[in-house]
C-alpha cells in the first residue's frame, strides 16, 4: 500500500486509533496494512456485518485486498467469522474481534509487568507539541524493527529539540551518522559530545555545531 493512500485513509476520518495501540503495533505481528484494517474494524465494533463491498468503499482498499486481510487476521487469532441470524431472521456472515479484545488485554498485562516498557512514541509527541502522523510511525517502527536502542532514539531526540528541529527526518539523519560513527549506546553518544567539545574549545576558528548539524534539512 502506498503511504498516500494511507494518508487519505485517516483524512477521511475512517479510523481512529488509540495512542496504546500504536505503541503496542510493533508486538501485534501484524503488516502495516493488516493493522489499519483490523483498526478500521475495531472502530466499527464487535459485531460487524461481513460486507466487503462495504469496506473497500469507505477505506479504498481492493476486495481482494479487504479478503486476503480477513483470512490473515482470522489465521493470526485477531477476529472469528461467523454465521447467524439477523433480527429478520435472516442468515448473515458477521465479524467478531473478540479475540482481538483478549489479545489486547494479554499485551495491557505484559506492559504492567515489564518495569522497563518505554513510550517512545507519547514522548515524541510530547517534545513535539503534536501527534505524530502515520508515515512517521512507520519510521519509528523501521527504527525499532532495526534494533536501534529506544535509549539511543531519545538521545537523538534531546540533540534534535536542543537545536529545535521536530521533526523525525532529522532525527533519523542523526541516528544514520551515529550508526556510521559507531554509535551504538548512550555512553558513546557521551563520548561523541565531549570529543566535540573539545575540538570546539581548541579552535576558536570553527563552528563544531555548524560543522555537524549545518547540512541537516530541517523541512519535511
Amino acid at each position: 500500500m502506498k503511504n498516500s493512500k494511507i494518508v487519505d485513509i485517516f483524512k477521511n476520518g475512517n479510523i481512529v486509533i488509540p495512542l496504546y495501540l500504536l505503541r503496542k503495533y510493533k508486538d501485534t505481528g501484524l503488516k502495516l496494512e493488516e493493522f489499519l484494517f483490523l483498526m478500521y474494524l475495531y472502530n466499527l465494533g464487535n459485531k460487524i456485518v461481513f460486507d466487503p463491498k462495504k469496506f473497500s468503499d469507505e477505506i479504498n482498499f481492493s476486495l481482494d485486498d479487504i479478503m486476503t486481510y480477513v483470512n490473515n487476521l482470522e489465521e493470526k487469532g485477531y477476529l472469528k467469522v461467523k454465521v447467524s441470524k439477523s433480527d429478520k431472521g435472516i442468515s448473515e456472515e458477521y465479524i467478531l474481534l473478540d479475540d482481538f479484545y483478549d489479545k489486547v488485554s494479554l499485551l495491557m498485562m505484559d506492559s504492567a509487568n515489564d518495569k522497563n516498557d518505554t513510550d517512545i512514541y507519547e514522548l515524541i509527541q510530547k517534545e513535539f507539541g503534536r501527534t505524530i502522523g502515520t508515515i512517521e510511525i512507520e519510521i519509528i517502527n523501521a527504527w525499532l524493527e532495526n534494533n536501534i536502542p529506544e535509549e539511543l532514539i531519545k538521545e537523538a531526540l534531546k540533540e534534535a529539540v536542543f537545536n529545535g528541529v521536530f521533526n523525525l527526518k532529522y532525527i533519523d539523519k542523526i541516528l544514520y551518522e551515529w550508526g556510521k560513527d559507531g554509535v551504538k549506546s548512550v555512553e558513546d553518544v557521551e563520548k561523541r559530545r565531549q570529543k566535540r567539545n573539545k575540538k570546539k574549545d581548541s579552535d576558536t576558528n570553527i563552528d563544531m555545531d555548524i560543522v555537524d548539524w549545518n547540512w541537516f534539512d530541517g523541512d519535511e
